[in-house]
């Protein structure tokens, strides 16, 4: 396994943090802060990789330092501008993939940040280190969400360690592929629910008691939500179970001012997909979508933010598809 890179100093991370007073004034036209180059600098979309890939599989739940190309969370890009500054978050799956790259987004936009994840120590390390590096505290939350014992008990230690809970992310999720339905285990089918979507349950149904008014929750669905894959059928079962449960969660919670939305990714170049897919299938990953590549799970994040912000505070129930040009009805 090659060794994790290591973040930036934290004097240097910071320069990704930006007032909120400072873009305030770049927004009105002044010139920025010496140094201060913005929020969109360095941003080369047409520079993120395309395939085909190098063939790689890896077993679950994988790991981001065995895929090559290394994906992009946003470790060099990010840049802050203080929209979530006091508050704090539970993300689960906040070790890689999508779930990292909104840790390191949020801890940029003035955030603490809990990571829950599997067993998946030194992703959720290297994680932690950017998060801190940004002078924002990082909780480790290793365990098994599948469990609802453990669900509750993250959800009261996050609040607990981090003084307040104000957004629960759940991001994590179980899959696998199989071409026929009498290749799908009983017990595959199970888990693939308990992670995906009985968690999602127990968690929301903890994290509500530590909220308060102008709390988020945000769920991450899947394209699969509108347009199930064949040899996902769990996954997507869960995925289309996950919009479902955001919608009529937004109802419920409106009147504690809590919001509920959901954001459904298209393909994201994350362990999951050596995880769950032959070399060939990963060799062309995201080949199929109109934007002809996987999206880098730092091009999910924005989402993310805006979905917690305050400013966001009429949009609830709302699912927002990230999904490369592919139509989301």
């Amino acid at each position: 396994m090659s060794t994790p890179t290591t973040p930036a100093p934290a004097a240097d991370q910071r320069k990704h943090q930006t007032d909120p007073a400072d873009a305030a004034a770049g927004a009105s036209g002044k010139a920025p802060p010496s140094g201060d180059i913005g929020p969109n600098a360095g941003w080369a979309p047409e520079a993120f990789p395309v395939p085909p890939f190098p063939e790689q599989t890896q077993d679950l739940p994988g790991t981001i330092f065995e895929m090559d190309p290394r994906p992009d969370h946003g470790e060099e890009s990010w840049v802050g501008a203080g929209r979530l500054r006091g508050l704090s978050a539970l993300i689960t799956g906040g070790d890689s993939g999508i779930g990292r790259a909104v840790a390191i987004a949020y801890a940029r936009e003035g955030a603490d940040v809990a990571i829950s994840f599997l067993e998946e120590t030194e992703d959720a390390a290297d994680t932690a280190r950017h998060v801190e590096a940004c002078g924002e505290r990082c909780v480790l939350l290793p365990g098994d969400i599948s469990d609802p014992e453990h669900c509750r008990a993250i959800v009261d230690r996050a609040a607990e360690e981090l003084g307040r809970l104000d957004i629960l992310v759940n991001n994590a999720a179980h899959q696998d592929t199989f071409d026929a339905l009498e290749e799908i285990p009983d017990e595959e089918w199970q888990q693939t629910f308990a992670i995906n979507i009985h968690a999602m349950f127990y968690l929301s149904k903890a994290a509500i008691r530590h909220m308060g008014k102008g709390g988020s929750i945000i769920n991450t669905a899947s394209v699969n939500s509108d347009m199930p894959s064949p040899s996902l059928l769990a996954y997507a079962t869960t995925k289309g179970a996950i919009q479902n449960f955001t919608a009529g969660l937004a109802q419920m919670l409106a009147e504690k001012g809590i919001r509920v939305n959901c954001v459904a990714p298209g393909p994201v170049w994350t362990p999951l997909i050596p995880g769950s897919m032959s070399g060939e299938t990963v060799a062309q990953f995201g080949a199929n979508y109109p934007m002809g590549r996987p999206a880098q799970p730092v091009e999910l994040a924005s989402a993310y933010v805006m979905l917690a912000e305050a400013r966001s505070s009429y949009v609830s129930g709302a699912t927002i598809a990230v999904t490369g040009g592919k139509p989301f009805i």
